[in-house]
């Protein structure tokens, strides 16, 4: 792809939004090689970006699916560091850009035509997908990309802790603070929220009732409830019971499996590495409600695969895709349940799949199935960055959260009107 078949794809937009965090699935660290796909030898190539799942095997497992593919020879980018959207952004701005990448459902990506329409593969097995997640993909009627997993976070935590503190599940923001203090011992603090709190900024929004958007692409998030919610992180914040600075961030267990936290805000992916350390020490709830009008809130994070619509190979990029996330249930379900846990987005694979059917992992699904709340497609990168501040400048310094939210919303309603207009 050359840089100037690019002009519609503002260099400006894609870094500023590339500064974002992305809203969801932990970009864990962890180092590689890039491997190359074996294929068929058929003359196609084929080049996938991934970034750097934390769980053992998932990086091997990816490869040997490329492998399998016989009618492309298939390479993996296999992206390290924290910083996977700002190198995926960078690459695709370039002639080395990637034929597939993952990534999450952000309607400045369809706008600028660079992912493809993929309602032709999909729509055959449309309706056995987890309809949210086609929603989360359409925009005027068409789908974009293919949703590989869905990653529901939520609160984990240690009973035995409890039990000796004395403390119940938390059911709304405030027990969960008043948890957090009892909680705490010498070496123990009472709750992880990570490292920069941005994690839960979605379920703050989501318990206190509000929306990040409205059904008509106007901003949802500013109202009193956030703003009380925000107070009451302030204070949880400055409070010492809240675990700062961990060695790890949030989508790595080992804060919560090596006892530095009671409570850990973390995924579904990591229950194995957490039930091999502690064994059925573990439960698991939702974000608590917020103020009296509020709802408990999970967010279903997850990774999607989308087609470069200004690659060369665009039909034999869709051609794999199809493949390997369309037809090969077997891969789709190793891929969901073998290394971490994740939901598959097939109801099929989600209702067959034999290590979420008991236990913790069931539990997820439990939650999932009726807190999930999952990504609006007109959310963009550059908008979580927005909120980001208000985290930022709200919570850990000690800005008025009505204030922080108004600019906020200034900041969206701009970002709306480019895209909406």
């Amino acid at each position: 792809m050359s840089a100037s078949s690019n002009s519609n794809w503002d260099r400006r937009t894609v870094l500023r939004a590339a500064m974002g965090l992305a809203a969801a699935g932990g970009l864990a660290a962890c180092g590689s090689n890039t491997g190359r796909g074996g294929g068929s030898g058929s003359g196609k190539n084929l080049v996938q970006y991934f970034h750097a799942y934390g769980e053992a095997g998932v990086e091997q497992a990816v490869k040997r699916y490329a492998k399998a593919y016989e009618d492309a020879d298939v390479t993996t980018r296999w992206i390290t560091g924290n910083n996977f959207e700002q190198k995926l952004f960078a690459a695709l701005l370039t002639d080395n850009a990637p034929d597939v990448f993952e990534f999450h459902p952000q309607i400045q990506l369809v706008r600028s035509g660079q992912v493809a329409d993929l309602t032709d593969i999909i729509e055959p097995v449309r309706d056995d997908f987890n309809q949210a997640d086609i929603t989360s993909h359409t925009v005027d009627g068409k789908i974009y990309g293919v949703r590989m997993i869905d990653d529901p976070q939520f609160f984990f935590y240690r009973p035995s802790m409890f039990d000796k503190a004395g403390v119940e599940v938390p059911t709304t923001l405030e027990e969960l603070i008043e948890a957090a203090a009892k909680l705490r011992t010498g070496k123990v603090k009472g709750a992880y929220l990570g490292n920069d709190l941005t994690p839960v900024q979605h379920n703050l929004i989501w318990s206190a009732g509000a929306d990040t958007l409205t059904a008509d692409n106007k901003p949802a998030f500013n109202t009193d409830a956030v703003a009380d919610g925000l107070k009451q992180l302030r204070g949880l914040f400055t409070s010492g019971d809240l675990l700062l600075g961990a060695p790890a961030d949030w989508w790595d267990p080992s804060a919560f499996t090596q006892g530095l936290t009671a409570i850990q805000w973390c995924g579904m992916w990591a229950m194995p590495v957490m039930q091999k350390a502690l064994g059925d020490d573990i439960g698991i709830f939702p974000f608590p409600k917020v103020g009296p009008a509020g709802k408990a809130s999970v967010y279903n994070g997850g990774w999607s695969m989308f087609v470069n619509a200004k690659g060369e190979n665009v039909e034999a990029a869709k051609e794999y895709v199809k493949w390997l996330w369309i037809d090969q249930k077997k891969y789709q379900e190793d891929f969901a349940t073998s290394y971490g846990f994740h939901i598959p987005p097939r109801t099929s694979l989600a209702q067959s799949a034999d290590k979420l059917k008991s236990g913790l992992p069931a539990e997820g699904v439990k939650l999932f199935n009726e807190f999930g709340h999952f990504d609006n497609i007109g959310w963009t990168q550059a908008m979580i960055a927005a909120f980001n501040d208000v985290m930022a400048n709200s919570v850990r310094k000690n800005g008025d959260p009505k204030a922080q939210l108004a600019a906020c919303e200034k900041k969206v309603g701009t970002e709306l009107e480019k895209l909406f207009g």
